[in-house]
């Protein structure tokens, strides 16, 4: 959602913009500038004839299904406990939770139609014939990273390249292969090296979030080779840090750290202790975060004409459609676990900025009242402790997921964008990547502690994997990112709150059961 920021920094060029939808009361309270020395913010490209493929990362991308589900609830971060009849939803959320899941799930298999969805866009985009040498090396590249998903989630799938095509069911190393020669021919290189020559690429350096630029791929290589020895069995890690270096020294991106400010949509005007500004780490997951200087390929959403965002519904208690003026009540699914929550120490911005906690006002600051509380204090207070994943799980407990800023008088569908890429990511992938090539995680530190300065809390002299993987944590909550993570580390069969299975085979979802009868020629991935 295109909207307005404002970066205070010294030499600055401004650069303004305008867009309202909040009700007159509001409008003059979130109406600022936004600029970056150096940087072009104008860029948006949401329409042309790349539209329809682009729109389908919104499918799953960040709603309670699909890739946003699988990442996150099978991990040691997230939950969605049962609270009498409502989640329970057939144990699909307990199953994902505790690792008991099967090929029938309802996600696992939204997760499989979205991405081929996408590529099915990409096909027939491709096909059309209509395409200039830019628009055919981004959407060869946006149907790469479909296939990444694939990859990452399933492993053995078909290499579908033609629309209304079919194809062989083709092992994982094929899939991998399939995405990194369609990420480098998008690239107009043969390989990555460290010393990338990127004059023959059709792609641009146009900064466009909603599109792939030369750095967006590279980003998106950079991912693949990071897990490549997940994947493959070969570690790709040099690779992996000269992609990522090449973004972060050639790429006109920046740490969006103090002085990077956007409007707080989120403000009630008759509470004054709701700031008036998200600045930092929380502003480049604002409503307003279309043009942050961080973001290099997002998902774009909207609340009219790009819906499918909808983490306020997802987290937030009934009784807070009264404190933010939402027009319809939340869901009250998704909660954090609270040894995660516990993980970040305090003064850490990030943890003010990803979670609600304690107890709750509505829109005029008075104490937000729930008369059908199932504990003592009918004031709503967002605890960090949760009783249970099932069947009675307290309604209140929980921390909430506020990382994607809400809005006063938002609808069920959000108006912020979804990063795919950013620098933040891109600096801790660059720093795993030195340090696991070398075997020595001190090598991560100038990346890590650049993080860790921005959220406010003091630099590390020394770190080891556990701690590089706690800290990758608290900086990409809910950013599709945990599942993976855990299972590059090794982590995946480890034990959290109310889970306990180790099954190795489980680093793979299924194939799902209805993709398979579908197409009897699709066989299942072990242990299922």
């Amino acid at each position: 959602m295109k909207r307005i920021f404002k970066l205070t920094l010294i030499s600055t060029v401004f650069i303004a913009f305008s867009c309202t939808d909040l009700d007159d009361e509001l409008e003059d309270t979130l109406t600022e500038e936004f600029s970056v020395d150096g940087i072009d913010t104008s860029g948006g490209g949401g329409g042309g004839p790349l539209l329809s493929a682009f729109a389908r990362l919104r499918a799953g991308g960040a709603g309670n299904s699909g890739h946003f589900a699988l990442q996150g609830v099978p991990g040691d971060d997230m939950a969605v406990p049962q609270k009498g009849g409502d989640w329970f939803d057939g144990g699909i959320w307990i199953d994902l939770h505790r690792h008991t899941w099967n090929a029938a799930n309802d996600r696992i298999d939204e997760g499989w139609n979205d991405a081929y969805g996408g590529i099915g866009e990409c096909n027939i985009s491709l096909d059309g014939g209509t395409l200039d040498a830019n628009g055919t090396a981004q959407i060869r590249a946006l149907r790469a990273y479909f296939y990444y998903r694939l990859l990452d989630l399933y492993g053995r799938v078909k290499l579908i390249t033609t629309s209304g095509g079919d194809a062989p069911q083709s092992d994982r190393d094929a899939v991998f292969d399939f995405v990194e020669s369609e990420l480098l021919a998008a690239l107009g290189i043969s390989a990555v090296t460290a010393s990338i020559d990127l004059s023959a690429s059709a792609l641009t350096t146009d900064v466009s979030p909603y599109r792939i630029n030369q750095f967006a791929a590279l980003g998106l290589l950079a991912k693949l080779y990071l897990n490549a020895e997940v994947y493959t069995g070969t570690p790709r890690y040099e690779e992996a840090d000269w992609a990522a270096t090449y973004i972060i020294d050639n790429g006109p991106y920046q740490l969006c750290a103090a002085g990077c400010t956007t409007p707080n949509r989120a403000r009630r005007p008759e509470v004054e202790t709701d700031p008036e500004t998200l600045e930092g780490y929380a502003a480049i997951f604002a409503t307003d975060n279309e043009n942050n200087p961080e973001i290099i390929f997002s998902i774009e959403y909207a609340s009219v004409g790009g819906g499918g965002m909808n983490f306020a519904q997802m987290t937030l208690h009934g009784p807070s459609q009264l404190t933010f003026g939402l027009d319809a009540a939340p869901w009250n699914g998704f909660v954090t676990l609270e040894e995660f929550y516990n993980s970040y120490e305090d003064g850490d911005l990030r943890k003010e900025a990803n979670f609600l906690v304690g107890p709750q006002t509505d829109f005029s600051g008075n104490p937000l009242i729930d008369f059908a509380a199932d504990d003592d204090d009918l004031q709503v207070n967002y605890t960090p402790a949760v009783n249970e994943l099932e069947p009675n799980a307290l309604r209140q407990g929980g921390a909430r997921m506020k990382k994607f800023s809400f809005e006063v008088l938002g609808r069920q569908d959000m108006n912020n964008d979804y990063p795919i890429l950013r620098l933040g990511d891109i600096h801790l992938m660059r720093g795993e990547a030195r340090a696991r090539a070398a075997g020595d995680w001190n090598l991560s530190l100038p990346d890590v502690n650049a993080i860790r300065t921005r959220a406010g809390v003091s630099t590390l002299g020394s770190i080891d994997a556990d701690e590089f993987l706690a800290e990758r944590g608290r900086e990409m909550f809910q950013e599709s990112s945990r599942r993976t993570d855990l299972i590059r580390f090794g982590k995946f069969q480890d034990s959290w709150w109310e889970k306990t299975n180790a099954d190795a085979f489980r680093n793979l979802f299924p194939i799902p059961v209805n993709q398979i009868n579908a197409a009897p020629d699709l066989t299942q991935n072990p242990g299922y």
